[in-house]
């Protein structure tokens, strides 16, 4: 058990040392940026983000989760071009296809098993199975995905990004869950506005 933990973390310091290398948000000229609505002198804990702990010892969610450490949870980052989110996947469970449009991704697998993949600008679909303690790297801005498609155990991962606001667009909402005029979705997909109502009902279901 302890040498295992011992590779947990020293893949854990990898994925971080290479997510800080790819960091892509604008240099600053000062060490650290403060928020202008801070009152007082700072501390330790501006440096120290907490929202993780709810995850340990907590039972695994029933759905797909994801615990964000980005700029909006954590301002310490402002100005770093790094953070991190822990992604919770229950048997069956996927994470749409979607962008980080700021920001490069590393995926890092804790416990249990992945399906992954991005397509790229020329239309090309790269995929692969990860195992636990392997790292995929998904590139800027390309739509990527996740999913455990093991039946009976969950899988467990962490993901740094080379944004302190990477951002996320998730395709389905952003196609379906907006008001692009149905007409012009059925005309997209090739298919009738009765179909792209049927899909805007489920995603809102």
């Amino acid at each position: 058990m302890a040498s295992q933990l011992n590779f947990i973390i020293s893949l854990a310091i990898v994925c971080a040392t290479l997510t800080v290398s790819m960091a892509g948000d604008p240099d600053i000229l000062t060490d650290f940026i403060l928020p202008t609505n801070l009152g007082g002198p700072i501390d330790g804990n501006f440096f120290t983000f907490t929202g993780m702990r709810s995850l340990v010892g907590a039972p695994f969610p029933a759905t797909f989760k994801v615990t964000k450490a980005s700029m909006a949870e954590f301002p310490a980052l402002n100005g770093q071009s790094v953070s991190y989110a822990v992604l919770q996947f229950p048997s069956g469970t996927v994470n749409p296809p979607h962008t980080h449009p700021r920001a490069s991704e590393l995926l890092f697998v804790l416990m249990g098993s992945l399906q992954v993949g991005f397509v790229d600008t020329t239309n090309k679909l790269f995929t692969q199975t990860l195992q636990q303690g392997d790292i995929f790297v998904f590139p800027k801005g390309l739509v990527h995905f996740q999913f455990n498609s093991d039946a009976k155990n969950p899988a467990l991962a962490v993901s740094g990004f080379g944004s302190a606001s990477a951002g996320t667009v998730s395709v389905p909402n952003t196609v379906f869950n907006t008001t692009i005029d149905d007409q012009i979705l059925a005309l997209s997909f090739k298919t009738d506005v009765a179909t792209i109502q049927k899909i805007k009902a489920g995603l809102s279901g």
